[in-house]
Protein backbone atom coordinates (compact mmCIF):
# COMPACT_ATOMS: atom_id res chain seq x y z
CA UNK A 1 0.00 0.00 0.00
CA UNK A 2 3.05 2.42 1.09
CA UNK A 3 4.68 1.21 -2.01
CA UNK A 4 1.45 2.18 -4.67
CA UNK A 5 0.82 5.53 -2.73
CA UNK A 6 4.75 6.32 -3.09
CA UNK A 7 4.20 5.65 -6.93
CA UNK A 8 0.73 7.59 -7.22
CA UNK A 9 2.65 10.69 -5.85
CA UNK A 10 5.56 10.34 -7.48
CA UNK A 11 3.04 10.55 -10.55
CA UNK A 12 1.45 13.36 -9.70
CA UNK A 13 4.81 15.06 -8.74
CA UNK A 14 6.48 14.09 -12.17
CA UNK A 15 2.97 14.98 -14.08
CA UNK A 16 3.54 18.56 -12.24
CA UNK A 17 6.87 18.99 -13.21
CA UNK A 18 5.94 18.64 -16.90
CA UNK A 19 3.06 21.18 -16.88
CA UNK A 20 5.44 23.61 -14.97
CA UNK A 21 7.87 22.51 -18.17
CA UNK A 22 5.46 23.79 -20.32
CA UNK A 23 4.53 26.79 -18.75
CA UNK A 24 7.72 27.99 -18.87
CA UNK A 25 7.92 27.03 -22.38
CA UNK A 26 5.01 29.45 -23.24
CA UNK A 27 6.45 32.39 -21.01
CA UNK A 28 9.87 32.16 -22.72
CA UNK A 29 8.38 32.15 -26.50
CA UNK A 30 6.12 35.60 -25.29
CA UNK A 31 9.04 36.77 -23.85
CA UNK A 32 11.52 35.99 -26.81
CA UNK A 33 8.36 37.22 -29.01
CA UNK A 34 6.66 40.05 -27.32
CA UNK A 35 4.94 41.23 -30.11
CA UNK A 36 1.97 38.31 -28.79
CA UNK A 37 1.81 40.79 -25.57
CA UNK A 38 1.78 43.83 -27.52
CA UNK A 39 -0.99 42.60 -29.64
CA UNK A 40 -3.30 41.01 -26.78
CA UNK A 41 -2.63 44.45 -25.21
CA UNK A 42 -4.34 46.42 -28.08
CA UNK A 43 -7.17 43.68 -28.83
CA UNK A 44 -8.31 44.11 -25.05
CA UNK A 45 -8.54 48.38 -25.99
CA UNK A 46 -10.19 47.99 -28.73
CA UNK A 47 -12.30 45.58 -27.25
CA UNK A 48 -13.07 48.76 -24.90
CA UNK A 49 -13.83 51.20 -27.73
CA UNK A 50 -16.16 48.48 -29.13
CA UNK A 51 -17.92 48.51 -25.73
CA UNK A 52 -17.84 52.24 -25.62
CA UNK A 53 -19.76 52.51 -28.61
CA UNK A 54 -22.22 49.90 -27.81
CA UNK A 55 -23.09 52.51 -24.70
CA UNK A 56 -21.68 49.50 -21.98
CA UNK A 57 -18.57 51.71 -21.20
CA UNK A 58 -18.76 55.63 -20.72
CA UNK A 59 -17.78 58.07 -23.76
CA UNK A 60 -15.47 59.83 -20.60
CA UNK A 61 -13.78 56.77 -19.68
CA UNK A 62 -12.45 56.07 -23.00
CA UNK A 63 -11.40 59.40 -23.44
CA UNK A 64 -9.48 59.29 -20.31
CA UNK A 65 -7.85 56.06 -21.57
CA UNK A 66 -7.49 57.70 -24.96
CA UNK A 67 -5.36 60.46 -23.42
CA UNK A 68 -3.67 58.36 -21.37
CA UNK A 69 -2.44 56.38 -24.31
CA UNK A 70 -1.08 59.01 -26.30
CA UNK A 71 1.39 59.83 -23.10
CA UNK A 72 2.24 56.52 -23.00
CA UNK A 73 3.68 56.78 -26.67
CA UNK A 74 5.81 59.64 -25.26
CA UNK A 75 7.09 57.67 -22.27
CA UNK A 76 8.06 54.49 -24.32
CA UNK A 77 9.99 56.77 -26.26
CA UNK A 78 11.95 58.81 -23.45
CA UNK A 79 12.56 54.65 -22.18
CA UNK A 80 15.05 54.33 -24.92
CA UNK A 81 16.46 57.91 -24.05
CA UNK A 82 16.96 57.75 -19.98
CA UNK A 83 17.41 54.03 -19.55
CA UNK A 84 18.97 52.44 -22.37
CA UNK A 85 21.01 55.77 -23.34
CA UNK A 86 21.15 57.79 -20.21
CA UNK A 87 20.41 60.95 -21.63
CA UNK A 88 18.32 63.18 -19.40
CA UNK A 89 15.80 65.75 -21.69
CA UNK A 90 13.10 68.13 -20.24
CA UNK A 91 12.03 69.07 -23.42
CA UNK A 92 9.38 66.29 -23.87
CA UNK A 93 6.24 69.12 -24.01
CA UNK A 94 8.38 71.46 -26.47
CA UNK A 95 8.47 68.03 -28.69
CA UNK A 96 5.09 66.97 -28.47
CA UNK A 97 4.00 70.49 -29.66
CA UNK A 98 5.74 70.19 -32.79
CA UNK A 99 3.09 67.08 -33.71
CA UNK A 100 0.47 69.48 -32.37
CA UNK A 101 1.21 72.30 -34.94
CA UNK A 102 2.09 70.67 -37.68
CA UNK A 103 -1.07 68.48 -37.42
CA UNK A 104 -3.27 71.65 -37.00
CA UNK A 105 -1.92 73.15 -39.85
CA UNK A 106 -1.86 70.08 -42.23
CA UNK A 107 -5.24 69.31 -41.23
CA UNK A 108 -7.43 72.46 -41.02
CA UNK A 109 -5.71 74.98 -43.00
CA UNK A 110 -3.09 72.77 -45.85
CA UNK A 111 -6.03 69.83 -45.87
CA UNK A 112 -3.26 67.25 -46.34
CA UNK A 113 -3.59 63.54 -45.57
CA UNK A 114 -2.69 62.03 -42.27
CA UNK A 115 0.38 60.18 -43.90
CA UNK A 116 2.00 63.48 -45.42
CA UNK A 117 1.49 65.36 -42.17
CA UNK A 118 3.08 61.93 -40.40
CA UNK A 119 5.80 62.62 -43.06
CA UNK A 120 5.99 66.12 -42.16
CA UNK A 121 5.89 65.67 -38.50
CA UNK A 122 8.81 62.64 -38.33
CA UNK A 123 10.54 64.91 -40.82
CA UNK A 124 11.06 67.92 -38.42
CA UNK A 125 11.72 65.94 -35.24
CA UNK A 126 14.37 64.19 -36.79
CA UNK A 127 16.00 67.41 -38.26
CA UNK A 128 15.67 68.80 -34.19
CA UNK A 129 16.55 65.10 -32.75
CA UNK A 130 20.05 65.44 -34.77
CA UNK A 131 20.30 68.68 -33.19
CA UNK A 132 20.13 68.10 -30.10
CA UNK A 133 21.95 65.21 -29.88
CA UNK A 134 24.81 67.07 -31.48
CA UNK A 135 24.70 69.12 -28.57
CA UNK A 136 24.55 66.29 -25.85
CA UNK A 137 28.43 65.43 -27.65
CA UNK A 138 29.33 68.75 -25.91
CA UNK A 139 26.93 68.36 -22.71
CA UNK A 140 25.96 65.66 -20.16
CA UNK A 141 23.93 65.25 -17.08
CA UNK A 142 21.77 68.45 -15.28
CA UNK A 143 23.03 70.18 -18.43
CA UNK A 144 21.89 68.63 -21.16
CA UNK A 145 18.46 68.56 -19.40
CA UNK A 146 18.77 72.78 -18.79
CA UNK A 147 19.65 72.77 -22.40
CA UNK A 148 16.92 70.70 -23.61
CA UNK A 149 14.19 72.57 -21.06
CA UNK A 150 15.40 75.60 -22.80
CA UNK A 151 14.72 74.34 -26.42
CA UNK A 152 11.21 73.59 -25.14
CA UNK A 153 10.58 76.89 -23.89
CA UNK A 154 12.06 78.06 -26.99
CA UNK A 155 9.49 76.12 -29.11
CA UNK A 156 6.49 77.09 -26.53
CA UNK A 157 7.42 80.75 -27.06
CA UNK A 158 7.09 80.22 -31.28
CA UNK A 159 4.00 77.96 -30.71
CA UNK A 160 2.22 80.92 -28.91
CA UNK A 161 3.10 83.99 -31.46
CA UNK A 162 2.14 81.71 -34.33
CA UNK A 163 -1.27 80.74 -32.93
CA UNK A 164 -2.31 81.12 -29.20
CA UNK A 165 -5.87 79.44 -29.77
CA UNK A 166 -6.02 75.50 -31.72
CA UNK A 167 -9.24 74.06 -32.75
CA UNK A 168 -9.88 71.58 -35.08
CA UNK A 169 -13.23 71.18 -36.92
CA UNK A 170 -15.16 67.27 -35.92
CA UNK A 171 -15.83 66.77 -39.76
CA UNK A 172 -12.30 68.17 -40.84
CA UNK A 173 -10.35 64.97 -39.75
CA UNK A 174 -9.81 62.35 -42.66
CA UNK A 175 -7.77 59.48 -43.49
CA UNK A 176 -7.34 58.26 -46.84
CA UNK A 177 -10.03 60.80 -47.66
CA UNK A 178 -12.61 59.38 -45.54
CA UNK A 179 -13.97 61.42 -42.77
CA UNK A 180 -13.57 59.58 -38.96
CA UNK A 181 -14.65 59.85 -35.74
CA UNK A 182 -13.13 59.35 -32.66
CA UNK A 183 -13.44 56.32 -32.25
CA UNK A 184 -11.56 55.45 -35.26
CA UNK A 185 -8.70 57.62 -33.99
CA UNK A 186 -8.27 55.68 -30.66
CA UNK A 187 -8.10 52.25 -32.43
CA UNK A 188 -5.43 54.34 -34.43
CA UNK A 189 -3.47 54.97 -31.09
CA UNK A 190 -4.20 51.46 -30.06
CA UNK A 191 -2.26 50.28 -33.52
CA UNK A 192 0.26 53.31 -32.97
CA UNK A 193 0.96 52.62 -29.45
CA UNK A 194 1.36 48.57 -30.50
CA UNK A 195 3.74 49.52 -33.20
CA UNK A 196 6.06 51.35 -31.65
CA UNK A 197 6.34 49.51 -28.25
CA UNK A 198 7.37 46.46 -30.57
CA UNK A 199 9.79 48.54 -32.51
CA UNK A 200 11.34 49.96 -29.30
CA UNK A 201 11.31 46.59 -27.72
CA UNK A 202 13.03 45.11 -30.73
CA UNK A 203 15.39 47.70 -30.58
CA UNK A 204 16.26 47.82 -27.09
CA UNK A 205 17.28 43.67 -27.59
CA UNK A 206 19.41 44.11 -30.57
CA UNK A 207 23.29 45.50 -31.08
CA UNK A 208 21.72 49.14 -30.83
CA UNK A 209 20.37 48.82 -27.68
CA UNK A 210 23.81 47.11 -25.81
CA UNK A 211 25.60 49.64 -27.66
CA UNK A 212 23.16 52.66 -26.00
CA UNK A 213 23.18 50.33 -22.50
CA UNK A 214 27.18 50.19 -22.34
CA UNK A 215 27.34 54.27 -23.47
CA UNK A 216 25.05 54.50 -20.61
CA UNK A 217 27.41 52.21 -18.05
CA UNK A 218 30.31 54.32 -19.25
CA UNK A 219 31.05 56.63 -21.99
CA UNK A 220 34.88 55.61 -22.04
CA UNK A 221 34.35 51.86 -22.06
CA UNK A 222 31.79 52.13 -24.51
CA UNK A 223 34.48 53.95 -27.14
CA UNK A 224 37.35 52.01 -26.40
CA UNK A 225 35.64 49.44 -27.30
CA UNK A 226 34.29 50.60 -30.59
CA UNK A 227 30.98 52.41 -29.99
CA UNK A 228 30.04 55.90 -31.45
CA UNK A 229 28.73 58.03 -29.22
CA UNK A 230 27.49 60.36 -32.45
CA UNK A 231 25.80 57.88 -33.91
CA UNK A 232 23.94 56.45 -30.60
CA UNK A 233 23.33 59.43 -28.86
CA UNK A 234 21.81 60.83 -32.38
CA UNK A 235 19.36 57.71 -32.33
CA UNK A 236 18.83 57.89 -29.30
CA UNK A 237 17.29 61.63 -29.56
CA UNK A 238 15.42 61.26 -33.43
CA UNK A 239 13.54 58.52 -31.75
CA UNK A 240 12.48 60.10 -28.63
CA UNK A 241 11.72 63.07 -30.45
CA UNK A 242 9.87 61.05 -32.99
CA UNK A 243 8.04 59.95 -30.85
CA UNK A 244 7.16 62.55 -28.76
CA UNK A 245 5.85 64.14 -32.52
CA UNK A 246 3.64 61.17 -32.97
CA UNK A 247 1.86 61.72 -29.97
CA UNK A 248 1.31 65.07 -30.49
CA UNK A 249 -0.71 64.04 -33.78
CA UNK A 250 -2.55 61.37 -31.84
CA UNK A 251 -3.42 64.59 -29.41
CA UNK A 252 -4.55 66.67 -31.68
CA UNK A 253 -6.50 64.29 -33.72
CA UNK A 254 -7.53 63.04 -30.47
CA UNK A 255 -8.48 65.66 -28.23
CA UNK A 256 -9.16 67.96 -31.30
CA UNK A 257 -9.17 71.04 -29.52
CA UNK A 258 -6.20 73.08 -27.06
CA UNK A 259 -5.52 76.71 -26.23
CA UNK A 260 -1.61 77.27 -26.26
CA UNK A 261 -2.17 80.16 -23.72
CA UNK A 262 -4.54 78.05 -21.04
CA UNK A 263 -3.32 74.22 -21.85
CA UNK A 264 0.05 72.88 -19.92
CA UNK A 265 0.56 70.61 -22.49
CA UNK A 266 3.48 72.67 -23.33
CA UNK A 267 5.11 73.03 -20.16
CA UNK A 268 7.49 72.12 -17.86
CA UNK A 269 4.73 70.16 -15.89
CA UNK A 270 4.22 67.53 -18.86
CA UNK A 271 7.97 66.84 -18.87
CA UNK A 272 8.56 66.45 -15.60
CA UNK A 273 5.27 64.16 -15.68
CA UNK A 274 6.30 61.82 -18.15
CA UNK A 275 9.97 61.71 -16.11
CA UNK A 276 8.41 60.90 -13.52
CA UNK A 277 5.89 58.34 -14.99
CA UNK A 278 9.26 56.45 -16.48
CA UNK A 279 11.12 56.55 -12.76
CA UNK A 280 7.90 54.73 -10.80
CA UNK A 281 7.53 52.13 -13.75
CA UNK A 282 11.13 51.31 -14.38
CA UNK A 283 13.10 53.30 -17.22
CA UNK A 284 14.19 50.10 -18.74
CA UNK A 285 10.69 48.19 -19.12
CA UNK A 286 7.96 49.54 -21.40
CA UNK A 287 5.29 47.68 -19.49
CA UNK A 288 6.60 49.63 -16.38
CA UNK A 289 6.06 52.83 -17.88
CA UNK A 290 2.43 52.23 -19.08
CA UNK A 291 1.96 51.48 -15.54
CA UNK A 292 3.99 54.62 -14.44
CA UNK A 293 1.92 56.92 -17.01
CA UNK A 294 -1.12 55.14 -15.69
CA UNK A 295 -0.38 56.32 -12.41
CA UNK A 296 0.31 59.64 -13.45
CA UNK A 297 -2.36 60.63 -16.14
CA UNK A 298 -4.98 57.61 -16.03
CA UNK A 299 -6.03 57.15 -12.40
CA UNK A 300 -7.57 60.11 -12.11
CA UNK A 301 -9.36 61.12 -14.94
CA UNK A 302 -11.01 57.05 -15.23
CA UNK A 303 -11.33 56.49 -11.71
CA UNK A 304 -11.24 59.14 -9.15
CA UNK A 305 -13.20 61.89 -10.93
CA UNK A 306 -16.16 60.26 -10.09
CA UNK A 307 -15.26 60.43 -6.29
CA UNK A 308 -16.00 64.02 -4.36
CA UNK A 309 -13.37 63.96 -2.04
CA UNK A 310 -10.51 63.89 -4.96
CA UNK A 311 -12.55 66.49 -6.82
CA UNK A 312 -13.09 69.01 -4.37
CA UNK A 313 -9.18 68.28 -3.41
CA UNK A 314 -7.56 67.75 -6.72
CA UNK A 315 -3.66 68.15 -5.33
CA UNK A 316 -4.24 65.38 -3.48
CA UNK A 317 -3.07 63.07 -6.23
CA UNK A 318 0.00 65.09 -6.98
CA UNK A 319 0.98 64.55 -3.46
CA UNK A 320 0.26 61.03 -3.95
CA UNK A 321 2.63 60.83 -6.79
CA UNK A 322 5.33 62.98 -5.27
CA UNK A 323 5.74 60.94 -2.30
CA UNK A 324 5.71 57.35 -4.62
CA UNK A 325 8.88 59.33 -6.45
CA UNK A 326 10.88 59.61 -3.77
CA UNK A 327 9.55 56.21 -2.29
CA UNK A 328 10.67 54.36 -5.42
CA UNK A 329 14.26 56.74 -5.85
CA UNK A 330 15.65 55.79 -2.56
CA UNK A 331 14.23 52.23 -2.43
CA UNK A 332 12.80 51.11 -5.94
CA UNK A 333 15.46 52.50 -8.63
CA UNK A 334 14.02 50.17 -11.19
CA UNK A 335 10.76 51.36 -10.47
CA UNK A 336 7.56 49.22 -10.30
CA UNK A 337 8.98 46.68 -12.88
CA UNK A 338 12.00 46.28 -10.20
CA UNK A 339 9.14 45.13 -7.37
CA UNK A 340 7.24 42.84 -10.07
CA UNK A 341 10.62 40.95 -10.78
CA UNK A 342 11.46 40.61 -7.09
CA UNK A 343 8.43 39.41 -6.27
CA UNK A 344 8.40 36.69 -9.03
CA UNK A 345 11.47 35.23 -7.87
CA UNK A 346 9.85 35.21 -4.43
CA UNK A 347 7.03 32.84 -5.93
CA UNK A 348 9.38 31.02 -7.31
CA UNK A 349 11.52 30.27 -4.59
CA UNK A 350 8.70 29.47 -2.34
CA UNK A 351 7.01 27.10 -4.49
CA UNK A 352 10.58 25.23 -4.57
CA UNK A 353 10.91 25.38 -0.95
CA UNK A 354 6.96 23.91 -1.27
CA UNK A 355 7.81 21.63 -3.54
CA UNK A 356 11.07 20.51 -1.67
CA UNK A 357 8.94 19.51 1.52
CA UNK A 358 6.56 17.78 0.05
CA UNK A 359 8.50 15.35 -1.91
CA UNK A 360 11.52 15.60 -0.20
Amino acid sequence: MTDKLYMTEMKKYKRELDEDKQRREQYSKLAKYPLSQFVAFGVVLCVLQILSSMGIIPVSFMTAVGNTLIYAIVAIGFCLLLGYSGLASLGTAGFIGIGVYITYYGLQVWNLPYIVILAIALGVSILLGIAVGFVSLRIEGIYLAIITLGMSEILRTTFQAIKSSLTVSMTNIKMFGVRVDKSVIFILIVVMLVLLMWIISNLMKSPTGRAMLAMKNSTSAAQAFGISLMKYRLLAFVISICYASIAGIMYMMYIRSISTSMSSLFTLTTSLNILGAVIIGGYKSLWGALSGIFIIYGMQSMFLQNIKFFNDNPTIIMLFTGVLIILVVMYLPGGLAQLVTQWKFKIKAKRAEWRARKYG
